[in-house]
């Protein structure tokens, strides 16, 4: 174990995005249990509030995130001074990206069906943090060989075409598949060939004059949706709360 750890772990420099990704998830953990303790009116917890203004926590994150950067572009990478930089920077995502859905609709969403996107990106973001440490490289250059690492014009060609997949993916408005797939080549190649969803802006500009692949979309949408969206939904209910009917 104390081999793996080092060779896996330590010996990359890992351990400060390790540190930065328990604390992130911890905060994130601690923080939904919290709030739903003062939804429900127990416990000693309550909401902080100065001069009739609630103060969301969002707002010390932010703090946080500010604070865990400048002590890590201070200190560099290694020693004392990173790991503690790594975990104040990991609390402060948890606490902004917990009020996500706050600041895409500048609104107070938090329990609201809107919120739940607040869920979806933080699961979202634990899962490239994880496909990082577990050792996959942005556009899969380290799916390389030793050969191919060293012929840069190949090593530029494999990054410009994945993310090539990656932006038609976006595109098609597949974005989970497109900021997956520039970890993993071919979930952005997947994203790319497959129909676009309806409301997309590769639909609206290529499908305008096709009925045939219109209809084709929506109906594929629409069966993708019915599918997977209520499993996703409550899900992502189950670990941030039940919106407010």
């Amino acid at each position: 174990m104390g081999h793996w750890w080092y060779r896996n772990i330590v010996e990359p420099g890992k351990l400060p995005l390790l540190l930065a990704l328990a604390s992130f998830v911890l905060t994130f953990l601690v923080t939904r249990v919290i709030t739903r303790l003062i939804r429900a009116g127990r416990g000693p917890f309550r909401n902080i509030a100065s001069g009739g203004l609630h103060v969301h926590h969002v707002v010390p994150g932010v703090v946080l995130l500010v604070v865990g950067g400048f002590i890590a572009l201070a200190v560099g990478r290694g020693g004392f001074g990173a790991g503690l930089a790594a975990v104040l920077f990991g609390i402060g995502v948890g606490l902004v990206l917990d009020e996500f859905a706050l600041i895409l609709h500048l609104d107070d969403v938090y329990w609201s069906e809107e919120g739940t996107k607040s869920v979806e990106i933080v699961i979202l973001t634990v899962a490239l943090v994880g496909l990082v440490l577990a050792g996959f490289l942005p556009f899969g250059v380290n799916e390389l060989s030793p050969a191919e690492t060293q012929d840069r014009f190949q090593v530029v060609r494999t990054v410009a075409i994945n993310f090539l997949f990656a932006v038609i993916s976006l595109v098609k408005g597949k974005g989970r598949l497109a900021v997956v797939g520039v970890f993993i080549p071919f979930v952005a190649l997947f994203g790319a060939v497959r129909l676009a969803r309806p409301n997309s802006p590769w639909a609206r500009r290529f499908y305008r004059n096709r009925p045939k692949a219109r209809a084709r979309a929506t109906v594929r949408a629409y069966r993708h949706d019915r599918r997977w969206s209520a499993l996703r939904r409550r899900v992502e209910h189950v670990i941030g709360g039940f919106p407010s009917r």
